[in-house]
């Protein structure tokens, strides 16, 4: 009796250490944390990895924007979904990353999709604290993977909400100006708010990368596209920041549809924010 006790803590301790999502500030520890989250998503079912990997008050797009461990705690369990990150990066000061990737649901009639999630540290562990997907054909195009690692580490000593906010500040302006200049020029003003090797996510599409892929395909089919930010948070290294909330499209084709959007913006060395991923989902209107 003594050794099968012995034998349970044993193997409680190995269990909770596979799923422990530890970070230590890098990016392959991010990707680690997506790959242990997706190994217990294929092992316990969607309920129990959301449960274990989501933040409190993080959000998943079903389609819309909701609280991620109460909408899987209300929905039929799942171990459909497999994925796999391929572009990964971690802020300077660790706090948080992002990772996006192929997704495919298994099933009849199969379907595939890519994923941007956020992800943020809470005490010492990666949790996640947004989820968005955009559905497209069965991907065709080879992908080689790139984890970007921070080029330093750097962690303000004093930081406070008033600060923090102030520095969101900064980025919804940002946001704000390019709403302003979209509804000037059109999808041309993406040019100057775009990184050169900035990557799109739209439904119905593999990953598009590159400025001069991306404005040229907003150009083809869209005239009109208005965005409304719900919200902007940035790193406590000051070097990244996402934005999400509604984006309202007007195509050439005379049909107008809403989209959730998350941007993931990137500092420059001229101080200004650039766009490195832009994600759309339809949204429920």
């Amino acid at each position: 009796m003594k050794n099968k006790f012995l034998y349970t803590i044993i193997a409680a301790s190995m269990t909770f250490g596979a799923y422990a999502q530890k970070s230590d500030g890098s990016t392959k520890s991010l990707v680690k944390a997506e790959s242990e989250f997706a190994e217990r998503f294929a092992k316990s079912g969607s309920k129990a990895a959301y449960a274990s990997f989501a933040a409190a008050d993080g959000l998943v797009f079903r389609p819309n924007p909701v609280n991620a461990r109460t909408f899987y705690a209300g929905q039929p369990d799942s171990k459909e979904v497999s994925w796999t990150p391929v572009y990964a990066k971690v802020s300077r000061s660790g706090d948080w990353g992002f990772t996006t990737g192929p997704y495919s649901v298994k099933g009849d009639q199969p379907s595939y999709g890519q994923f941007l999630s956020i992800w943020k540290v809470v005490d010492g562990k990666w949790q996640l604290a947004m989820d968005l997907g955009t559905t497209t054909n069965k991907p065709l195009n080879q992908v080689t993977p790139e984890f970007i690692e921070p080029k330093d580490s750097y962690k303000p000593k004093f930081l406070n909400d008033k600060v923090r906010a102030a520095g969101a500040d900064i980025v919804a302006t940002t946001e704000k100006t390019l709403n302003t200049t979209l509804k000037s020029y059109g999808t041309a003003a993406f040019s100057g708010f775009l990184n050169p090797d900035a990557r799109l996510l739209f439904p119905g599409y593999e990953p598009i990368i590159g400025k001069d892929k991306i404005v040229p395909f907003f150009h083809g089919m869209i005239s009109k596209i208005s965005l409304k930010t719900t919200k902007v948070n940035k790193a406590d290294g000051g070097d990244l920041a996402y934005s999400y909330g509604i984006a309202t499209i007007d195509y050439k084709a005379d049909l107008r549809e809403s989209f959730n959007y998350i941007f993931i913006y990137e500092r420059q060395p001229d101080h200004n924010w650039n766009i490195i991923v832009q994600a759309f989902t339809p949204a429920d209107r």
